[in-house]
C-alpha cells in the first residue's frame, strides 16, 4: 500500500482539491452514503496529518472534503493542535469553575484576544454555539492523537513514546480523547497538559531565565520549539537547533545552550509529522522523519509524501508531491 501523507490544510479547500487531483484522486459519488468524495488510485490511501482548519478562507469546504474521505473509508487522519484547540476553546473548564464565584463560563482555552484571533476564520464560518459548531466539534473529537501501523508512525508534531504512555490510560483504545482526557490535558502546568503539548505541538525547551520572544501571532513565549529529529541536541546552542522563524531566533542570545533535554526517538519505523511550517525544497528531515507541512496556510504549498509500505526505506525527496497553485 501507498500512503499519501497530506500536510496541514488550514482551511484551503482549493489547494486540497488541486493536490488530490495531482495525486490521481478522482471525485466520485458514493451512492450508499449519498455524498461525493475523492477516490484514491488503486493501492493508495490518504493520511491527513492534522490542522485541517483555522487560518484559511474555505474552512467548512475543506472539512467536508476530508470527512467525506474518512466516512467512505479511503483515508485516515490524526488530530492537530488546531482541532484540539477548537475543542478546548468550546469546553468549560470544570476545575476553574469550581474555584470561582461567577457563573460566567471559563473555557479550557481562554477566550482571549490571541486565541480568538487564531480561531477566527473557523468561527466566521461556524458560529460559536451553533448546531454546525456542535457538529464539527464532535467530528474533531473522533480524530486519534496518533496512529501507528505495522509500517509507520503518524502524529501531528512529535512521536514521543514516553508522553504517549502517560496519555494512553485516559484515551480510547484507538487513541482518541475522552471527556476526562480533554479536561486533564487542559490544565496548564500539569503532566497531562505537558504531554499533550509535546505530542501535538512538538518538543519545546525553556529559555534561560529572563529571556523571551514574541511570535508571529503576537504571543510572548518563554519556550522554543527544537528540531527533535536531529541527533545529539544536548549542549548545542539553542539558535542552532531551534525550529523557529528568523524573527524569533533574532530575539534569542547566540550563546544560550540546550540543557536538561529529556527526549529520544524510541521507534525504528518511519515517522510522519506536520505542524512545522517548512518553506524550503521538500526533503526528509532525517533518515527516519518526514514533515509534510510546507506552509500551505501562508506563502507555501500544500504537500504530500507518497510512502510505499513495501519499500519504507530510504525516505526520499523524490516521494514528495506539491500542488503549486497559480
Amino acid at each position: 500500500m501507498i500512503y499519501d501523507v497530506i500536510g496541514d490544510i488550514h482551511g484551503h479547500a482549493d489547494k486540497l482539491k488541486g493536490l488530490l487531483t495531482k495525486l490521481g484522486y478522482t471525485l466520485t459519488k458514493h451512492d450508499t452514503l449519498n455524498l461525493h468524495y475523492y477516490q484514491p488510485p488503486q493501492g493508495h490511501r490518504a493520511m491527513f496529518i492534522g490542522d485541517l482548519m483555522d487560518r484559511g478562507p474555505q474552512e467548512v469546504e475543506s472539512l467536508e472534503i476530508v470527512y467525506a474521505m474518512l466516512d467512505t473509508g479511503v483515508a485516515d487522519a490524526v488530530m492537530g493542535n488546531h482541532e484540539y484547540n477548537a475543542l478546548a476553546y468550546a469546553t468549560v473548564d470544570e476545575t476553574a469553575m469550581q474555584h470561582q464565584d461567577s457563573t460566567q463560563p471559563l473555557y479550557l482555552r481562554r477566550h482571549n484576544e490571541t486565541h480568538t484571533r487564531q480561531h477566527q476564520a473557523f468561527l466566521d464560518e461556524v458560529p460559536f454555539g451553533s448546531k454546525a459548531h456542535e457538529y464539527w466539534l464532535n467530528r474533531f473529537a473522533e480524530l486519534p492523537l496518533w496512529i501507528e501501523t505495522e509500517h509507520a508512525c503518524f502524529v501531528h508534531a512529535c512521536w514521543d513514546v514516553d508522553n504517549m504512555a502517560l496519555l494512553k490510560p485516559m484515551l480510547t483504545s484507538d487513541n482518541r480523547l475522552t471527556a476526562e482526557a480533554l479536561q486533564r490535558t487542559g490544565q496548564k502546568h500539569s503532566a497531562e497538559y505537558d504531554a499533550l503539548e509535546r505530542v501535538l505541538k512538538g518538543l519545546e525547551i525553556p529559555l534561560p531565565e529572563g529571556i523571551s520572544f514574541t511570535d508571529k501571532d503576537g504571543a510572548v513565549r518563554s519556550r522554543m520549539r527544537v528540531r527533535w529529529w536531529e541527533e545529539q541536541l544536548q549542549g548545542k546552542r539553542i539558535v542552532d537547533i531551534a525550529r523557529a522563524p528568523r524573527s524569533d531566533l533574532a530575539q534569542i542570545p547566540q550563546d544560550a545552550l540546550v540543557e536538561n533535554l529529556d527526549f529520544s526517538l524510541k521507534t525504528n519505523k518511519p515517522v510522519f509529522i506536520g505542524h512545522y511550517w517548512l518553506n524550503d525544497t521538500p526533503a526528509p528531515l532525517s533518515d527516519q522523519v518526514v514533515c509534510t507541512d510546507y506552509s500551505a496556510a501562508g506563502t507555501g504549498y500544500l504537500t504530500a509524501y507518497r510512502f510505499d509500505t513495501n519499500n519504507p526505506y530510504p525516505l526520499s525527496p523524490k516521494n514528495f508531491v506539491q500542488y503549486i497553485d497559480q
